[in-house]
């Protein structure tokens, strides 16, 4: 079974596509990678019967902190790892052509916001910054530079900075983005307070032991009052992807056209739920082609009927780790 490129897989346009790529690129990765060809074998599934999207099996996402997860036998261009409290075993995601992540974040960021040159764009992401092997602050580093704005850049914990980059940014009247872990934004308008209308706002989830965790509703009030906007925006992505979704408001994440979510049966992972009930969240993330595509994680969540989402908390046993650790 061949490996489709890239130009197939960003084309995609409808549900047909997607499901023929989704099912040619089962076949490839039950193959060439070991790790989820066991997995698939393991169950006693045989990759050749495989006809329905909603028949292929989903690699727990706990496979990548103690497996090499490839579908080559290329050289890793670059790691990605996963945040975690001390003591955790992170993940690793393999990267053997970090092109396909880049393709995705830029492609999937004009979908939903439009040309990157527009921006300014702001990047609070502290405890990301003091660590290696981000994926997310690989993607950030590359919308500010994409951006060509002087301008844009990362913020640690100089607030202050960042304050007067926000009133000048609102006195020029350029569009601006502000993406931030959730815990940094909280730290932020403790100290500053703006009104900011047009700012757009963007959590990336994430209180890595810093704050008590808190529902959605509650920490989009705070932070809404704080930065004087109307709504935030959320992404929803981890190491073990190299998709985005994202949310315009109220916790509604919605998926570039070759990435799509389903939901598992909490007691049954082999079996989906009906739409607007909660279950697992899977994830079907076509640029993942050069790992595992097919990713049931820790994530609760359902489907509304228009296929938007929402991730409403994680398994009790999962670790604290990644983006959106939101409790909904």
């Amino acid at each position: 079974m061949t490996k489709p490129d890239k130009e197939h897989v960003f084309a995609i346009s409808n549900a047909e596509h997607f499901n023929a790529l989704a099912l040619q690129i089962f076949q490839y990765q039950a193959r060439h990678c070991k790790v989820y060809h066991d997995f698939i074998k393991g169950l006693q599934i045989n990759p050749d019967q495989i006809t329905r999207i909603d028949d292929i099996p989903f690699l727990p996402i706990s496979f990548f902190k103690n497996h090499t997860v490839k579908s080559d036998t290329t050289q890793a261009e670059t790691i990605f790892t996963s945040s975690g409290t001390t003591g955790v075993v992170t993940s690793q995601h393999f990267v053997t052509d970090v092109s396909w992540y880049e393709d995705s974040f830029r492609k999937a960021f004009a979908l939903f916001y439009g040309d990157i040159k527009s921006y300014t764009v702001l990047a609070l992401l502290p405890s990301y910054l003091e660590r290696e092997g981000s994926s997310l602050i690989y993607m950030a580093a590359d919308l500010i530079k994409q951006s060509e704005n002087p301008d844009s850049g990362f913020y640690l914990y100089n607030h202050d900075e960042l304050y007067q980059q926000l009133i000048k940014q609102q006195t020029v009247g350029k569009p601006t983005l502000l993406i931030g872990v959730t815990f940094a934004l909280l730290d932020f308008v403790e100290q500053y307070q703006i009104d900011f209308p047009e700012l757009i706002v963007m959590e990336t989830g994430g209180m890595k032991g810093r704050r008590k965790e808190m529902i959605r509703e509650e920490l989009h009030s705070i932070l809404c009052d704080g930065f004087g906007v109307n709504a935030i925006h959320s992404e929803y992505g981890m190491t073990e992807l190299l998709s985005q979704a994202y949310s315009k408001g109220d916790g509604i994440f919605a998926c570039p056209p070759w990435m799509r979510i389903l939901i598992r049966d909490t007691n049954d992972p082999l079996s989906w739920v009906t739409k607007n009930r909660t279950g697992g969240i899977n994830v079907i993330d076509l640029a993942n082609i050069n790992s595992c595509s097919f990713i049931a994680t820790q994530d609760l969540g359902r489907i509304s009927d228009n296929g938007e989402f929402e991730v409403l908390g994680r398994f009790d046993n999962a670790d604290i780790r990644g983006c959106n650790l939101l409790i909904a």
